[in-house]
């Protein structure tokens, strides 16, 4: 069985409050790319995680995995072989882990013919579980558990740019100036095409964008970089980074920029359409 792990993209992320408990309030814009992680899921009397791919080193092959830990989420006594093939940064602000978890869910509710775990289990493995197990275009509110679907979208390309430096969530969210920021705009009932989604997002933010810059500067050398870069219509961090991302109206723009951008050494760079 294989089984697909697009990665997340956060077209805005508001951080609009913090729990008694330390938990962030989001108010973000969810889409996904139609590129990813593999998964790989056979039969087996125990469980085994197996991780290859050209993004697989330093990637856990345990129970620190978040595979493994949504496999245990299931009732016990059942095994299965997985092998992820791993194409997206590691921590990367692009969901890579949860939407490993997510496919992994999937596959194993399959694989056992058994129910999904309930809402409440999906969300111990992390806010971007259940929009990933969503998996279509959304509106993620609370820690990661409200849910509203998006109209459906334009036709849209995206840039994915990685500096090559890996951005620790907790600090970013630690170096918040405020935590208590404006909800998103009105979301409209739809977008006539690319540009027109460019333009609502304009009005919306990334709040973990400048506390990510102060701690790798080179996010700031992507955004300029894809900034300048012809047909992008936004240029934007996705989640807490440090992955950053351009919307582009046409497949050409968007090869034409990545072809650029991938002249830097060190930086990973790839462009999908994003899924409607």
């Amino acid at each position: 069985m294989r089984v697909f792990a697009p990665a997340k993209i956060n077209l805005a992320l508001h951080v609009t409050g913090r729990r008694a408990d330390g938990y962030h309030l989001l108010d973000s814009i969810v889409v996904f790319a139609d590129l990813g992680d593999k998964l790989e899921i056979a039969p087996s009397d125990e469980l085994a995680l197996t991780v290859t791919g050209p993004r697989a080193a330093g990637v856990p092959a345990d129970r620190r995995n978040l595979i493994w830990q949504a496999a245990e989420l299931f009732p016990p006594g059942k095994g299965a072989a997985i092998t992820l093939d791993k194409q997206l940064p590691h921590a990367g602000g692009l969901g890579g882990g949860s939407a490993d978890a997510a496919a992994a869910l999937r596959g194993l509710s399959e694989l056992w013919n058994v129910p999904l775990p309930d809402d409440e289990a999906v969300l111990t493995l992390g806010a971007d579980v259940p929009v990933c197990l969503f998996g279509r275009p959304a509106r993620m509110c609370g820690i990661g558990e409200t849910l509203a679907a998006l109209p459906p979208l334009p036709p849209v390309w995206i840039v994915l740019v990685n500096p090559g430096v890996e951005v620790p969530t907790g600090a970013v969210f630690r170096a918040l100036a405020s935590a208590d920021n404006p909800a998103l705009p009105p979301v409209p009932e739809g977008w006539p095409d690319a540009a027109a989604l460019a333009a609502w997002l304009q009005e919306t933010r990334n709040d973990l964008e400048g506390p990510a810059r102060a701690q790798v500067p080179a996010i700031e050398k992507v955004l300029a970089a894809l900034n300048a870069q012809a047909g992008c219509l936004l240029a934007r961090m996705s989640g807490s980074g440090g992955t950053c991302f351009g919307l582009f109206a046409t497949a050409d723009d968007a090869s034409r920029a990545a072809g650029t951008l991938d002249a830097e050494p060190v930086w990973w760079v790839a462009q999908a359409p994003v899924r409607g």
